[in-house]
């Protein structure tokens, strides 16, 4: 197809297609469907070899949230059965993380519901931070914590965290159809929030809640334009007890389309298999690893994933490999950007790997 080709071509240099071949991939038939994991795959490779970086979430603070995401089962309102707590003490999160280590994990993500973190939660992140980097050696933390009020970046990156994650999770066109209590724009601000206080930013979307093709296209290249890392693609999992419940959209085949659509929109990024991964894609997992060089290891935020071994196995079964600590996962020229940026924040040397 001379589709393919155009956006292999692109792919391979860095560049972006054009809207009009975002939504062409998204449009392709299943008959076209292994070409275009073929072709997807091929930038893949450019950029990350045959490497799949693991992480892996610990939960501090569940439920309870004040915020309406339609999809969330932590949010205001839910009546779905989840576990409800306040904070993690700090040696309760890194004994949860080392377990996600000793499976290989190369990525600690640590998440709290809420709007955001009080500056007293900035405290209690800190130190958990420590905490986990203190067990595991090497290991890299990236915060999930809600928007961010200035200077919160700034601290979270002085005590140790690698990394921020926000997603944007649908088009601006369509945000207000899935939350009320926030905008699309208070999520775009925390992502830049989170870069100018030198974290490498993370931040994604979810498909299947009922969004078109324009809509996962628009947020794709809003999400180019905020240049993140790492891009998170979450599948709803439509849970009883919120509003999104019913929302069954997609299928494998269409999953396997919108990662390839993403890794072409931004092909040196951090492609990440996220939530919902086990229920939309089912056996189709293997073949998604040509789209995505990183997944989540376990369960997830509320629900609970593949067994681990499992995705080791299917890792392996498909000719990858994991990535090893010793690793830099990101291509040169965003690990020279990030050092930059934090060298601007601090007025001191780094090292090439910081």
């Amino acid at each position: 197809m001379d589709l393919l080709n155009a956006l292999v071509d692109k792919g391979l240099r860095g560049e972006s297609p054009t809207r009009e071949e975002a939504l062409a991939v998204l449009a392709t038939s299943d008959d076209e469907l292994l070409d275009v994991v073929a072709a997807a795959g091929k930038v893949r490779r450019r950029w990350f070899g045959r490497r799949v970086k693991l992480n892996y979430l610990v939960n501090l603070k569940s439920g309870l949230c004040p915020e309406d995401c339609s999809y969330c089962s932590q949010r205001l309102g839910s009546k779905a059965e989840i576990l409800k707590y306040t904070w993690l003490k700090p040696e309760e999160a890194a004994n949860a993380a080392k377990a996600g280590v000793a499976g290989g994990a190369k990525r600690v993500c640590v998440v709290a519901s809420g709007r955001g973190p009080t500056d007293r939660d900035v405290e209690r992140v800190s130190d958990t931070i420590a905490a986990i980097k203190e067990q595991n050696e090497g290991v890299e933390v990236c915060a999930c914590l809600g928007f961010l009020s200035d200077g919160q970046a700034e601290r979270l990156r002085a005590a140790g965290a690698d990394a921020y994650n926000h997603n944007l999770n649908t088009s601006e066109a369509t945000y207000a159809d899935i939350c009320t209590t926030h905008g699309f724009d208070d999520r775009v601000d925390t992502v830049r929030k989170a870069k100018q206080g030198g974290l490498s930013a993370c931040s994604g979307l979810i498909a299947g809640m009922g969004e078109s093709d324009e809509d996962l296209v628009d947020v794709a290249f809003a999400l180019r334009g905020l240049d993140p890392d790492s891009i998170p693609v979450n599948f709803l999992i439509p849970f009883e007890g919120t509003p999104l419940a019913d929302e069954w959209n997609l299928t494998p085949q269409r999953c396997l389309r919108i990662l390839a659509m993403v890794r072409f929109v931004c092909p040196d990024a951090e492609v990440r298999l996220a939530a919902g991964r086990e229920v939309q894609l089912r056996s189709m997992q293997p073949l998604a690893l040509n789209l995505a060089n990183s997944i989540f290891l376990g369960d997830y935020l509320t629900s609970e994933g593949q067994e681990g071994k499992a995705d080791l196995d299917m890792i392996a079964d498909a000719g990858f490999e994991v990535e090893g600590a010793d690793t830099t996962t990101l291509p040169e020229h965003r690990v020279e950007e990030l050092v930059s940026v934090r060298r601007r924040g601090t007025g001191t040397d780094l090292p090439p790997n910081a």
